[in-house]
């Protein structure tokens, strides 16, 4: 399981959604003096529900490395949520004036790259199995007509 790139990839993507759970969002200076801190998961409800989905479909694709179609799939899905994690947060970004967002505003398009990267691992570990496959069983229908 270590031994392959995927894993490093959907390791980071771990990490970065871990750092993006317990990030700020934006900060807002009032008009007061004071400054407002918003974390990621308390800005909006349905943030958090998309963020907990995005990170069990990573855990869940880190652990079934045993069947590379599945690691796969989910690893695909999972970029799809976080590409649309993403336009989610531009569009916030592009559409309020007030708040200075974080840098941390970027890991859910790192984690897109990252999840393509880990399924076109597997779909290349994958076609290494086949093709030893086959030449597995072109050699035992070989030795058969002997």
């Amino acid at each position: 399981m270590w031994q392959r790139i995927q894993t490093l990839y959907l390791l980071i993507s771990a990490a970065l959604l871990a750092a993006l759970c317990f990030g700020t969002a934006y900060t807002v200076n009032d008009p007061d003096g004071l400054v407002r801190v918003s974390y990621w998961q308390l800005q909006k409800p349905y943030f958090g529900i998309l963020l907990g989905i995005l990170t069990a479909l990573v855990a869940l694709a880190l652990v079934v490395y045993k069947s590379r179609i599945l690691q796969m799939r989910l690893a695909v899905l999972s970029g799809i949520v976080a590409l649309g994690m993403q336009c989610w947060l531009a569009w916030m970004y592009f559409s309020f004036e007030g708040p200075v967002f974080s840098w941390t505003v970027i890991f859910p398009l790192i984690v897109t790259v990252c999840n393509m990267l880990a399924a076109r691992g597997c779909f290349q570990d994958q076609l290494v199995v086949e093709s030893a496959y086959r030449v597995r069983e072109r050699r035992a229908h070989r030795n058969k007509k002997k």
